[in-house]
């Protein structure tokens, strides 16, 4: 894969995530307009991506590689755990931040962010990858992130866990493992409400970066060495292993978008719930966003 076609596909959704920021700062969205796009992206488009995805794919995925893409984000998120349990203390002592460190290296944005990237570079057939992703976060956020954050695990978190989410991704893993086509009237109308998941999720990005102070974003040393151990280090770690159980050129390169994600908005909102400052952290899921555009790429050409 060329690493220039990448940068260029990269580039566009960069350019996505500036228009969000031109109507941002022009007045033509405000922070309600800004929540109805969020929970729309939540709770419709991007349930049906996944869909349209799992349906578009009816027939081509055999059912040892669906097992082997959950052992992959199980190990992933055993990883990426383990790495913000050691790595966390190194960019922040105050016990708050650091709950929230450990949160950013584990909870990435694999699904405004990863959907897109996925679906614009190797194809809207890939996305049903994702969608395991996802199901493995909505369950390691409900579990292990709440009991992080609240020093103790607590079964009523787990009443959070059943959304749109995660039913509509174990609807698309039953699509294919069941091979279940989709009427052709149902096809369409789930495509066309998928496609809007992502220049809405990349314009809800660059509505934040309008709303958010520049010297914090740009001028904080640890965030850029937080960035680099985040979106090129970890990844380039986790590869080999991976090269271990297959060479799947397609699934490598899905597994590597993956892995170098930005931070996603869940440490966010969660500390948030916590009473916890997030300044640091709505920071980090900009600059973190904006340097993928150039770490992917890279990911990618190394994949070959």
């Amino acid at each position: 894969m060329a690493i220039l076609t990448v940068f260029f596909q990269m580039l566009s959704l960069l350019i996505m995530i500036g228009a969000g920021w031109f109507m941002a700062r022009k007045g033509m969205m405000d922070e309600h307009t800004n929540t109805q796009m969020s929970k729309m992206i939540v709770n419709v488009f991007n349930p049906m991506l996944m869909i349209s995805s799992a349906a578009g794919s009816v027939g081509l995925i055999p059912l040892s590689t669906i097992v082997l893409v959950g052992l992959i984000a199980i190990g992933m998120f055993a990883i990426l755990i383990a790495a913000g349990m050691i790595l966390s203390p190194l960019f922040e002592r105050q016990p708050d931040q650091k709950k929230i460190f450990q949160m950013m290296f584990v909870f990435s944005n694999l699904g405004f962010i990863g959907i897109p990237v996925v679906g614009s570079i190797l194809g809207t057939q890939y996305v049903v990858y994702v969608t395991e992703f996802l199901l493995l976060y909505t369950i390691v956020f409900y579990t292990y992130g709440v009991a992080m954050m609240d020093g103790k695990f607590s079964l009523s978190s787990l009443k959070a866990m059943v959304n749109p989410g995660l039913i509509s991704g174990l609807a698309a893993v039953l699509i294919i493992v069941l091979n279940i086509p989709l009427p052709g009237f149902l096809m369409t109308a789930v495509t066309y409400l998928g496609n809007v998941t992502s220049p809405m999720a990349l314009v809800a990005v660059g509505f934040a970066l309008a709303h958010t102070d520049p010297k914090r974003i740009f001028c904080q040393p640890k965030l850029y060495v937080f960035s680099v151990v985040k979106l090129l280090a970890l990844p380039l770690l986790m590869l080999p292993l991976v090269r271990l159980v297959t060479d799947d050129a397609a699934l490598l390169s899905v597994c590597m978008v993956m892995f170098g994600m930005p931070i996603g908005n869940m440490p966010l909102i969660l500390g948030n719930q916590k009473g916890i400052d997030g300044s640091t952290c709505s920071a980090a899921i900009i600059l973190t966003t904006i340097l993928c555009v150039f770490t992917i790429p890279v990911l990618l050409a190394l994949v070959g």
